[in-house]
Formats: C-alpha cells, structure tokens, sequence
C-alpha cells in the first residue's frame, strides 16, 4: 500500500472513502482497542429469496471496507477487518411469500422461526431458511467476497447470545422505555422486548413476558393454551424483538459499521439508543436509498417484484451488476431487465478509462473499487491500457435483434469475424459471454417486442439516398466513414429532418424496430453493408 494511495484516499469525494471515514474517526488509529479486527456488518431477512437488493448491501459494505483499509494502509489479507453476513433466522415467519413453492405447508407453519420450517423446494438444505440463506451465500461466493456467514439460530441455541440476552433482561425498564412511546397503544399492551418460543406449538410468540430473573436468564409468559409459562429464555427459547436484536447483535458481535435502508431510518435510531442502553454504541453506516420495480414500486422479497441475481446474471455480467449498483446509493435506482445493457456498456467504458487517469481520479471510477472488492489487486495499479471491448454490448444486441429471435451464437460469431479479425470466444472470452447473454436478452425481451414501423415518405426518400451511398462503399469502408455520410444525408434540408437526433430515431424505427440504437456506421460495418442494403430494401416494402 503507497503512501501516494492513502493521501489520496483521505481526501477522496467518492462515497465509499466518505464513509469509511467514519469509521476512521471512530477509531483514528486504525485498530480497535482490544486488538480485534474492525468489524462490517450486513443483515438479511431469509423469510423470502434473496434479491439484488440483498446483494446489494454487501457489496456496498464490501466497498467501505476495502476503503478503511486504503486508508489505514491495510491489505486484505493483514486481517485488520471483518465482514459478518448475518441472517435473522430465527424470526417467526409472518407473511408466506407469493414465489415459493408449497403454500398451504408455509401457511401451516406461520409463527414458527425459519430455521425450523421445512424446505418448501425440497432441495436438502433442512429448512426454509437453510434454503435461503444457502442460496445467498452462492452466489456471495461466486462473486469473490471475503465474509463470515453468521446465523442468529446458531448464536442463540449455543448459547453465544446469552450473555447478552441476559443483559436485555437486566436493561429490561430502560429498553421499554426507549420502545413503549414509538409504539400505538394496542401494541403496549403486548410488547416486550423478548419473544419466548412456545414449548407446545413452537411458534415466536408476541406476548407480554414477565422478567423473573435476569442473572438466571428466566422469563414467565402465557403461552397460548392459556397456560402460564416460566423457561429460560437462553439456548435459543425465545428471540429479541427486532429492534433490541439488532441493538444486542451489535453490541454481542461488536460491530462498527452497517448501512441499512431508507425504511429502517426509524428503527436504526431507536436500536442505537438500545445498544447505548446495553452498554455498547451503535455502529457507525449509511442510510441508503430503496431500488424499485420498473413500476416504480418498492422491491418485496413477498411480492418477488425484483430482479434475482440469477435473472441479471442471464443477461449481464458480475461487473455490470457491481457497476449498476455502485453510485449515488442516496439515490433511488429501477431495477428491472431494461437497464443491463446500459451497465454493461457504461463498466467497460469506464475500465477503458482507468488506466489513463491520474490516482485522484481512479479512485473515483466504479471499476477500481470493484476491482479491489473481492482481494483483486490491490496497490494503486489500474488494469492495462486498452482493457475494453472491441464491440458494445448495445451494438451486440441490435445485432442479434436484426438476426432474429432464433439466433445463435455462432451466427453472431459469425458476424463478429468480419468485423473484428481475431474474434473468438479464446481471444475474446469476455465478449463470448455477451454474445450468450445478448442472445437471451433478445429472446425474452427484444423478439417478443420487435415492430418495425414503415417509414414516412420523406424518411423513405433518405433511405434510398442512404442505399445509393452503400451501393457504391468501397469493400472494407471503415465505420467512421459510413457514420459521416449517414449524418450527411441527415444534414440535407430535402428530407426535412429537424435535427440528427430525428434522423437516427427513424434509422432505428424502421431498420431495427427500437427506439434507440447504436452509431449507425458501427452497425452497418458490423452487420455488413449487403445486409444493411437488404434491411433498407425490406423497410421500404413497406411504404404506403
């Protein structure tokens, strides 16, 4: 680690650098106290499958991390900090989710805690959030991260909890004081800020709960058959209430940093007073904005609104999907298929340009923090000059798009052959994985939309001048040169066009079917100057 990376990390305006200062307020000489590892967390509810909102949140905590570590001169693997991925699942299951599997055995089981519900899909991970929890350590996995999965089950049935469980009961007065005010009055009379596990049916029950003693860990509630209930409230017998378990997971664990949604503001305030009322003291983080569907509604993990991580990675990379989410995490971002193309192209337009800014300004570009995310390298160096694609993944689909919606990949190859002379998956292993994607992206959302409008008969008369100008290209003309004489025919006052804007939204109407495009004399060299005669050809059959 340079001492030219750590100045610039200092005084870096790029939101990961900002708040992993925070941190380095907390603790200014990089180390805490009793010698631990600074700790990041991230939580995640598994009463539902997990989503690129969940994703989300350790990549972003993954990005402060790495920048604490800029900043203190640290390397990953020096150990000076840690991330817990941490699952509540020993919540009761309040709501059975729309997208799973199996709803009439959920519903059966409603009130019991996940980890003790079976699998709805059957597929040997013992519970329903065994099956969740699996499935977001996958693909954590197959991102690189560097994290510790923890499960509240397993803190609270060993006993880790108990300690501070037994802390919750000594604070009990203070902690409904902070609770019972927030709360409407129907909801006092049932609070506490324990929830035993009924010893008959097993469900987390909401009931008021009675603090026999504290030291011992006994609690004394109702249970519901009416009976009257005194068990420990350790090994796993009962749970916090959300807001005091997040408070006592923080000060057990120790945690430092963890960023949480807009909709959580309220809770984090009053879990913060909680854990300063266990003796602890709430984790520095940022408060992040929601993604929304493309109907501007919230993300469900219930509903299944949002994108899973699979469905972007059918259509997207890795990198665009850390690309997407990376900026203005204060801002609301849509969700939804539309807009992979554009983070794919805007990722590798930005790694192209990494290498030729000066550190100051890497530090700001997406692709350095996403590079450094997972324990890629990790001094100052940026990826070679030249690192880019020799195609847009934009101009790959409108390729694939004019193709049709049975094309394969090795009609796109064969395309590509022309217009990049060594193109193969060996040479080009990144573009290969687009071609795939480009392929199914166009099938399940382009071919299935694709109207090709007819040209007006002005539009009609520029398109003929265009077929004229092809007709008479020079074999090998370069796209540059197609793109002038397009923009050419453009410019001429008999055609009536208002600007070039106008010109080109009518090239991608009636040749390509979409309302946007690519840079026209890319396409026409990519997809070959024949083929571009015959789609003007097949445009103006349809002509009134």
């Amino acid at each position: 680690m340079t001492d030219e990376l750590i100045a610039a990390a200092r005084v870096s305006k790029a939101w990961p650098f900002e708040e992993a200062r925070k941190v380095l307020r907390r603790y200014p000489d990089g180390r805490k106290a009793d010698g631990q590892p600074v700790l990041f967390e991230t939580g995640y509810g598994p009463s539902g499958l997990p989503h690129i909102g969940t994703f989300q949140e350790v990549l972003r905590t993954t990005l402060v991390r790495r920048a604490f570590e800029s900043l203190i001169g640290a390397r990953p693997e020096d150990g000076r900090t840690r991330l817990v991925a941490f699952s509540d699942d020993l919540d009761g299951l309040r709501k059975v989710p729309d997208n799973v599997p199996q709803q009439d055995m959920l519903t059966r089981h409603l009130g019991q805690p996940l980890s003790r519900i079976p699998d709805p899909f059957d597929a040997g991970h013992g519970s329903f959030a065994g099956h969740n929890n699996a499935m977001l350590r996958q693909f954590l996995d197959r991102f690189g991260f560097d994290y510790e999965f923890v499960s509240a089950t397993q803190q609270y049935e060993s006993g880790t909890f108990d300690a501070a469980l037994r802390q919750v009961l000594r604070r009990w007065d203070a902690i409904m004081d902070i609770m019972l005010p927030t709360l409407r009055e129907e909801r006092r009379q049932t609070y506490a800020p324990v929830l035993p596990v009924s010893p008959t049916t097993g469900r987390v029950l909401q009931v008021p709960v009675e603090v026999v003693d504290a030291e011992a860990g006994l609690i004394r509630f109702t249970d519901e058959n009416g009976s009257v209930v005194e068990q420990s409230a350790l090994g796993g017998m009962a749970k916090c209430q959300w807001k005091v378990d997040w408070a006592m997971r923080w000060v057990a664990l120790g945690v430092d940093y963890e960023m949480y949604g807009k909709d959580l503001t309220d809770s984090g305030v009053q879990s913060g007073r909680i854990a300063e009322a266990l003796g602890g003291r709430k984790p520095d983080g940022l408060i992040y904005e929601l993604f929304l569907d493309q109907n501007g509604e919230k993300i469900s993990k219930s509903k299944g609104n949002g994108l899973t991580i699979e469905e972007w990675l059918t259509y997207g990379s890795e990198e665009s999907l850390g690309y997407y989410i990376f900026p203005n995490p204060k801002s609301a971002k849509q969700l939804h298929a539309g807009v992979i193309p554009r983070a794919v192209d805007d990722y590798w337009q930005s790694r192209a340009l990494l290498s030729e800014q000066p550190l100051d300004k890497q530090l700001g570009n997406p692709v350095w923090h996403l590079a450094r995310a997972n324990g890629g390298w990790s001094g100052a160096e940026a990826p070679g000059a030249g690192d880019t694609l020799p195609v847009t993944y934009a101009l790959l689909l409108n390729l694939v798009g004019v193709l049709g919606a049975g094309a394969a990949p090795d009609a796109v190859w064969s395309y590509l052959r022309s217009y990049v002379p060594d193109a193969g998956a060996a040479t080009h292993p990144a573009l290969a994985s687009l071609v795939e994607r480009a392929v199914s992206f166009n099938r399940d959302f382009v071919a299935p939309t694709l109207r090709k409008r007819a040209p007006t008969a002005s539009e009609a008369q520029a398109l003929r001048a265009l077929d004229k100008v092809l007709a008479a290209a020079e074999p090998g003309v370069s796209a540059e040169e197609l793109q002038t004489q397009i923009y050419e025919i453009g410019k001429r006052e008999e055609y009536g066009f208002s600007s070039l804007r106008d010109w080109f939204r009518a090239l991608y109407e009636t040749l390509l079917g979409s309302a946007q495009g690519p840079r026209m004399g890319s396409f026409i060299a990519l997809y070959g100057v024949e083929n571009s005669r015959a789609l003007i050809a097949e445009a103006l059959t349809r002509v009134d």
